[in-house]
């Protein structure tokens, strides 16, 4: 059911890192990418898959993790993610292509979560230094980059707390918790 998805489908930062990904399947996710709408129906996106070691060597410095959690730099070796899909824009079909950015990167992210995979949506990306690590032709922006892999860590949906305050946090044990506004709260009208 897809609420059940939506529920599972939550930002994984800590994975088993030796648990890898087959080519196969991301190139299946970004098929489901290939099929959604896209302004003027333009499709200007492009995807780099890598499931190598070495490559996502290459890729990982260049991100940055989960702003709120101040004393954490990110996954330490042996709990990165197995797998990146950096997500480029074709400036030579469009260079306004922020929708189509979100409708492929959940797309892809409701996929992967159906295969029991977890990952993390991130914007926070030294652009020009991944562009050069990947040797990238000009044409190609990076615009995100899709961390994935075998989540290893529990991601829990909290009530927003009488504060408002959004700030997700990890409990001692690294369970990562998530607050959420009421629905009541969404609806208008």
């Amino acid at each position: 059911m897809l609420s059940d998805i939506v529920k599972r489908n939550r930002s994984y930062r800590r994975f088993y890192q030796n648990k890898t990904i087959a080519r196969t399947e991301l190139v299946e996710l970004v098929g489901l990418a290939r099929l959604c709408p896209t302004g003027r129906n333009l499709q200007p996106l492009k995807y780099f898959i890598s499931t190598d070691e070495l490559l996502n060597e290459k890729i990982y410095p260049s991100l940055a993790w989960a702003g709120y959690l101040k004393d954490w730099d990110g996954p330490v070796d042996g709990e990165r993610p197995s797998a990146y899909i950096v997500v480029l824009e074709d400036q030579r079909i469009s260079t306004s292509t922020q929708w189509d950015q979100g409708i492929m990167a959940q797309t892809i992210m409701l996929g992967a979560a159906e295969k029991n995979l977890g990952g993390c949506i991130i914007a926070s990306v030294r652009k020009e230094d991944l562009s050069r690590a990947l040797n990238l032709p000009e044409h190609l922006k990076v615009v995100l980059v899709l961390a994935l892999g075998y989540p290893k860590e529990e991601v829990v949906i909290e009530q927003m707390p009488d504060n408002g305050s959004v700030v997700y946090w990890r409990d001692s044990q690294g369970v990562h918790h998530v607050p959420k506004r009421d629905l009541d709260e969404l609806i208008v009208g």
